[in-house]
Formats: C-alpha cells, sequence, structure tokens
C-alpha cells in the first residue's frame, strides 16, 4: 500500500499577520486575496511557507504547480512601481520560495533539511566540518558504516594498486574487472538505500500524524535512522566516485 500524500494547502499564519497591511482585509500567506498586495515575510520554514506538515511523503506535482502559481504572484517585476518596502518583501518571499522549492522537490534535500530543523546536521553537510577543513588543509572525515569497513579496506588497496600501475604504464585487466564488479555492486547498495529511507519516512509521517502521542524516544530513533542511511548513502555516493575516477584515469 503507498504512502498516504501530503496535499499543499493553505500555509498557517500567526494571529497578527492575518490582515493585510494595505486594505486591512483578511489575506492569503504571500499576498493579499482582496487588493492582491504583497506581504511582509512571515518567520517561517521552507515546509510551513508551502503549507506543509512536517512530513517526508509530499504530492511534488502540487508542489510544482504552488510553485509556479506564486512565482506569479511574488515576482519582484510586479512591484517595480510598488514603494521600497513592497519590493524588498517581494525580493525576499521570491528568494524564500526558490529555495524552498528546490529543498523540497528533491526527497534527500527534504529530508537532510527537516533533519535540520529537528536539529541534526550530517557531518558531511556541516558547514563547520568544511571550514575546519579548509582551514587545515585535512581531509574532511567521513564516517565508514560499520557494514563496509571490511570491503572497503579491500577495494582502497586494489584502488592504490590500480593507481601505481597506471602510474608505470602497467595494466592488469584482471584487476580492472574486478573493481569494475565492486563499483557495480556499490552503485547497487546505494540505490537501495533509498527504499530503506522510504520506509522510515512513512514512519515518520505515521508519527507526526500522532501529534502530541508521540514520544520523544520514538521520534529520536527514526531520525537516527535517517541519518544513518544518509551517511551510508554519502559515503558510497564518494566512494564510487572515488572509484569511477581511478577507473577513468
Amino acid at each position: 500500500m503507498p504512502p498516504p500524500i501530503t496535499v499543499i494547502g493553505a500555509k498557517p499564519l500567526p494571529e497578527e499577520t492575518h490582515s493585510c497591511w494595505s486594505c486591512g482585509a483578511m489575506r492569503a500567506a504571500h499576498f493579499c486575496s482582496s487588493c492582491g498586495k504583497v506581504q511582509p515575510p512571515a518567520p517561517v520554514d521552507y515546509f510551513a511557507f508551502f503549507g506543509l506538515p512536517l512530513k517526508l511523503n509530499i504530492d511534488v506535482a502540487q508542489l510544482e504547480k504552488d510553485f509556479y502559481e506564486l512565482s506569479r504572484k511574488l515576482h519582484p517585476d510586479l512591484s517595480a512601481r510598488a514603494s521600497v518596502r513592497e519590493q524588498e518583501w517581494s525580493l525576499e518571499q521570491s528568494s524564500m520560495l526558490n529555495d524552498a522549492y528546490r529543498t523540497l522537490r528533491d526527497p534527500i534535500k527534504r529530508t537532510q533539511y527537516l533533519l535540520r530543523l529537528e536539529g541534526i546536521e550530517l557531518e558531511e553537510q556541516s558547514k563547520s566540518a568544511t571550514e575546519q577543513a579548509r582551514a587545515t588543509g585535512e581531509i574532511k572525515k567521513q564516517i565508514v558504516p560499520p557494514d563496509l569497513l571490511e570491503e572497503v579496506f579491500e577495494l582502497n588497496l586494489q584502488l592504490e594498486e590500480l593507481r601505481m600501475q597506471k602510474k608505470t604504464g602497467e595494466d592488469d585487466p584482471a584487476l580492472i574487472e574486478e573493481v569494475g564488479r565492486q563499483k557495480l555492486e556499490l552503485q547497487e547498495k546505494y540505490d537501495s538505500l533509498l527504499g530503506e529511507l522510504q520506509g522510515y519516512w512513512r514512519q515518520w509521517d505515521q508519527m507526526i500524524d500522532q501529534g502530541s502521542e508521540a514520544k520523544a524516544d520514538e521520534r529520536a530513533a527514526i531520525m537516527n535512522k535517517m541519518v544513518d542511511v544518509l551517511n551510508r548513502r554519502n559515503y558510497i555516493r564518494n566512494l564510487v566516485r572515488d572509484v569511477a575516477a581511478v577507473l577513468e584515469s
């Protein structure tokens, strides 16, 4: 049975922002339904910007439809003759609209963003880790999945041997074939992890539906599982890229 899809609806806003600053009428989230004036940006996350709960299964086709509709309403060119304040609001709204759409339409970015909202930053995406690596010249730390330790150790030895052969002009077809085979197996593992992640999306969405009944430890457990899958995907993706670089050099 397919997971339930979250359909985009009207975005909830604080009570004090429900009246249009220009005509005083009740308004839509981003622009007034009565006079059409763009409204001050509300301090909300990307999900709330599109009227979405913090769920991971969403209707991407509807997201795209809403994006283009909002783009037409919030485009800065429409505020070219408006006040400086309205022009600034339009630019801010359009910028957030683009950022929110780019993030939410991609299932992996959507997951990573939700985890950041929950206070979890993946090591590979950590800005501080990146800046530290640049400052020290060290290679940024990557978490090696425990189930891949032995396999990766052997593969790294083979890659080093293959690099040396290429430098000396030697050619070992059997080694090249073996490394290529392992690259395909890693790619298959990478692809299969998306299915595992989707299972955790369903668990997360069911927990969100429970509302206050969801326990903190259950919430943390699901997030930890998603982090583990994302870390494994990132590591395998980088490993496949490294293998391809050696094979193609």
